[in-house]
């Protein structure tokens, strides 16, 4: 009784994060590089996860989305894009992912804003996570890749530290785009715990996840 007890508690701790998910962290970078190629879509699933994340049930934004909609209508768009194939995708998204790595430098939404949560695009001086996740999204919009299939995601990233990245939606799986690296990886690859996520009928609104991570292998 006493273990199941600690761990739903464990669990509604990483679960109420996901309220205060962007807290004051200054996301990291890597220079690693990724080919992309089409064989790498067959390698979505995973032995015992399901090929694209799961959701639960709506949930509220997360801090600093507000207006993120009505300053960029493209963020929570439904576009039909091309009919580019699945390899074509991935190969645009791992070319994106690379080049707003290498575009922007990091620095907190305090340092540039004054304010702790600021879901900007990257100016001049550069941005966070978040701010890289909407570059992404948008790039990869303006090549036809469709917009249901960007969808920004909250997580506990490896040192259970609060973390934004881009899962680009595929029929064989879900991909993350990170800007602590350069490769894509199929979600459950990433060793992230996935916390929301935007709903990929109604961009506009966010579901919650609750997969991966500390989440593996629980039944919440």
């Amino acid at each position: 009784m006493a273990r199941q007890t600690a761990l739903r508690g464990r669990i509604a701790i990483a679960a109420g994060s996901a309220r205060y998910l962007f807290a004051r962290v200054l996301c990291g970078l890597t220079l690693a590089t990724a080919v992309a190629t089409s064989a790498d879509v067959a390698m979505a699933a995973g032995p015992g996860e399901p090929a694209q994340l799961p959701t639960r049930k709506a949930i509220a934004a997360p801090q600093g989305f507000a207006g993120v909609c009505d300053r960029y209508g493209w963020a929570c768009a439904r576009t039909q894009g091309s009919a580019a194939g699945a390899g074509q995708q991935l190969t645009l998204a791992k070319a994106v992912n690379s080049a707003v790595n290498r575009k922007y430098r990091q620095v907190s939404d305090q340092k540039q804003y004054g304010s702790a949560e600021v879901w900007a695009l990257p100016t001049a001086r550069g941005g966070d996570c978040e701010d890289f996740v909407l570059a992404k999204k948008l790039h990869l919009i303006e090549k036809g890749i469709p917009a249901e299939r960007l969808l920004m995601a909250t997580v506990l990233d490896t040192k259970r530290s609060p973390h934004a990245v881009l899962v680009l939606r595929l029929d064989a799986g879900d991909y993350v785009l990170d800007n602590l690296k350069d490769q894509i990886k199929p979600w459950h690859k990433t060793g992230y715990s996935f916390l929301m996520m935007q709903n990929p009928r109604a961009p506009h609104s966010w579901e919650a996840v609750l997969a991966g991570g500390v989440f593996s292998g629980r039944r919440l």
